[in-house]
């Protein structure tokens, strides 16, 4: 915590004076870019868009990998140990033991979603007193994390400061326009069809943000239009009362299709798919899954985080019109 702290200071242009000292930084021999590391795709693709290819970027955890439980393996320590910068999640999203061990040991490592906690603390959902970590769900939350990485990325390259401003203004604007035109498609599908089930609780933000009618949003009713069988993290088991309250809610809305996430096993939709068509309801699996903790492949037009959210409103779209 005191690293975050610290680091705190220097974006607002105080403290900790060995933060600054780029002679101590690893680089790469050949190039002379500074290394930068995010645990998950969803940061490492804001973070190229900011840097370009000033720095060299990449993610930790890549691929249909579950973030929440994700250990360390060969070759993870001295990716860590030779990046120049560290950007993870926070919230509680990286929780392994020896990833979190070495994300907090790191001395440039920053938590993004720690962050928007501290500024913004009304914003950020908790589930039985802990915080809910996909914050990336919703695109106008996503945006504050914008700044942050652009700040230090002008503290660990000073000389980058104007580039890396211009283009985090300019993915800023990109970021609010795609929230609002998001917004408006969503809120145009019939409001009795909004209402999502997925395989584990990642998109109460999206719920939220595009889901909800506006009253909604103030009131907290929000969350009636959001199930999942599975918590913040998908690694439980789903008892018989997880499923009958699921079995319930698809009845009292009248939802017809449930939907899977790319990373996420189906059993338990299977089981509640089953229950369900048992009692002569007719519930059917989306034919695409969501994206909740992982993007689309790289080079594809899920592969990328606005595709990400895209993808997943226009899933949803094609089976609730």
């Amino acid at each position: 915590m005191k690293k975050i702290v610290c680091l705190l200071l220097l974006l607002v242009g105080s403290g900790c004076s060995s933060y600054s000292k780029q002679s101590s930084d690893p680089q790469n021999k050949e190039t002379g870019k500074i290394k930068v590391l995010s645990s998950i795709a969803m940061i490492d693709d804001i973070v190229g868009e900011i840097a370009g290819d000033r720095v060299e970027h990449s993610a930790l955890i890549i691929g249909e990998i579950d973030p929440h439980s994700y250990e360390l393996v060969k070759g993870d320590d001295e990716r860590i140990d030779q990046a120049t910068l560290v950007f993870f999640n926070g919230l509680n999203l990286e929780h392994g033991a020896s990833l979190q061990h070495k994300l907090l040991s790191h001395s440039f490592a920053m938590a993004l979603g720690d962050l928007l906690l501290q500024a913004h603390p009304e914003q950020v959902l908790f589930e039985q007193g802990q915080p809910d970590p996909h914050i990336w769900m919703d695109v106008s939350l996503w945006m504050h994390i914008v700044d942050p990485i652009s700040k230090a990325l002008s503290l660990k390259d000073p000389e980058g400061r104007e580039f890396y401003e211009g283009r985090a203004n300019a993915l800023k604007e990109k970021m609010r326009h795609f929230h609002e035109e998001l917004t408006h498609k969503m809120q145009n599908i019939p409001q009795e069809k909004r209402y999502l089930v997925t395989s584990h609780d990642a998109f109460s933000y999206f719920t939220r943000a595009y889901l909800a009618l506006e009253g909604e949003k103030q009131s907290g009713a929000w969350r009636k239009r959001f199930a999942a069988p599975e918590g913040l993290a998908p690694e439980g088991q789903l008892g018989i009362a997880d499923l009958q309250k699921i079995v319930d809610y698809l009845r009292e809305y009248r939802i017809h299709v449930v939907f899977p996430e790319s990373n996420v096993s189906k059993d338990s939709l299977q089981k509640i798919v089953l229950a369900c068509r048992a009692k002569n309801q007719n519930i059917h699996f989306s034919q695409k899954p969501l994206y909740g903790d992982s993007m689309g492949a790289r080079g594809t037009p899920s592969g990328n985080y606005l595709g990400m959210i895209e993808h997943n409103a226009q899933v949803l779209i094609e089976e609730w019109e």
